[in-house]
């Protein structure tokens, strides 16, 4: 049976789907306080709806 996992991104893949610098898109998940959905090594990752906070963030 597989299970759908969601789609998690990294700071470095929101910064190129929104087309901003990688400091801005760090700066809006401190300034938001996100915690990552999940962290592999030192990589955190992101949920599509931390990223739709973080686009509002940088309008």
């Amino acid at each position: 049976m597989p299970t759908e996992t969601p789609t998690l991104l990294t700071a470095s893949a929101m910064a190129k789907a929104l087309s901003v610098s990688d400091a801005k898109i760090k700066k809006a998940i401190t300034e938001l306080a996100l915690v990552p959905a999940a962290k592999k090594g030192c990589c955190h990752y992101y949920t599509p709806e931390d990223q739709k906070k973080v686009k509002a963030v940088l309008k």
